[in-house]
């Protein structure tokens, strides 16, 4: 097995033979167990004018950036011995311009004739610039919330719906957010508008208004990913609101009221049977002592008299004034029949 190997003049030409497009590159594969998980790609030609070596990509894919280490050319050598010059010229004056300061929540990625430099991103406190042929970039570290939008977004059952949401992230690597993407900030809310439509649209309603949490889940799972290679990490997505259409809220209203009232009607069906057979057990216990029964009228006017009513109904049995029926009712007998007796002897005489 070769360990070490340079291939050197493969040409990457974009058009055609003799478009002058063609490129140098010495391929540097050292170092490399048997795979090509880690190679090193050094342009040399119109390419070193980017001032960083591209490092192939990482278990994630994610493409890293480091400083240049090849000689920056004699140009801008001349210029750093010129501006070197200007500084000790111009001393003490020219530390208002060498000294910077960056916060506890800031980082500082310096530029040096356009190429990344050495040493990462610096800060926080004081670091230094040279004048003239550095530049340099902030980059706040802090977490930023920012609303999404109102989508509109149809759902898997064709509902239309407008949701909105927030999303909390911050930069955990300044030079890829300066060096990958243009502006982070607008990318990473455009790409949340996008994953909340891609994510919604594959769900029901019914599953947008109870599994919140798991939307969530999904939505900052797959904006971290996809941030990533630009130094954003995505910590936290909520839904903010999901709103339905007027007819659709009146709808799922009657709805919603029909269930209430059938299962109220349900409920109170249970309640009657169980209180008739309460009562059933109750009559049967009473009917086994008399006494019981007079003991209960008892109960209830003494309940009925402590309210201070004005009128009281006295419940009386029917068995109880049937006796007494039946004795009236002998006697209006016997009267008619003694009437009819003296009637006939008045008659004979």
């Amino acid at each position: 097995m070769v360990n070490s190997a340079k291939i050197e003049n493969v040409q990457f030409g974009g058009g055609g033979v003799g478009s002058g497009n063609n490129e140098d590159y010495a391929i540097d594969m050292s170092n490399m167990p048997g795979t090509p998980a880690e190679r090193s790609v050094t342009p040399r030609s119109k390419s070193q004018s980017m001032g960083y070596q591209l490092h192939g990509t990482d278990d994630g894919g994610h493409t890293g950036y480091e400083a240049s280490t090849d000689s920056p050319g004699l140009c801008a050598f001349i210029l750093t011995i010129i501006s070197y010059l200007l500084i000790v010229a111009t001393f003490p004056f020219s530390l208002c311009l060498c000294i910077k300061v960056v916060q506890e929540y800031e980082r500082a990625v310096i530029f040096r004739l356009g190429r990344l430099l050495k040493g990462g991103a610096k800060g926080p406190g004081i670091f230094f610039i040279v004048p003239c042929i550095d530049s340099y970039r902030k980059v706040d570290l802090r977490t930023v919330s920012f609303d999404v939008p109102p989508q509109e977004i149809l759902t898997r059952d064709s509902v239309t719906i407008s949701v909105e949401a927030v999303v909390y992230y911050r930069v955990s690597d300044p030079i890829a957010a300066k060096n990958n993407v243009e502006d982070y900030s607008h990318s990473t809310r455009l790409l949340a508008a996008t994953t909340l439509r891609n994510v919604l649209g594959t769900r029901n309603l019914a599953e947008i208004l109870s599994e919140r949490e798991s939307i969530s889940a999904t939505m900052q799972s797959s904006l971290d990913d996809a941030t990533d290679p630009w130094g954003v990490k995505v910590e936290r997505v909520e839904i903010k609101d999901v709103r339905l259409p007027v007819q659709l809220q009146r709808a799922m209203a009657a709805e919603a009221e029909a269930a209430r009232e059938a299962r109220a009607k349900v409920i109170a069906a249970e309640g009657e049977q169980r209180a008739s057979r309460a009562l059933k057990e109750a009559a049967e216990v009473i009917n086994e002592s008399p006494a019981a029964l007079q003991l209960r009228y008892m109960q209830t006017l003494n309940a009925i008299s402590a309210e201070k009513n004005s009128t009281i109904i006295f419940p009386l049995p029917i068995d109880l004034l049937s006796h007494y029926m039946k004795s009236g009712n002998g006697n209006s007998k016997s009267g008619k029949n003694g009437k009819s007796k003296k009637d006939l002897l008045a008659d004979d005489e």
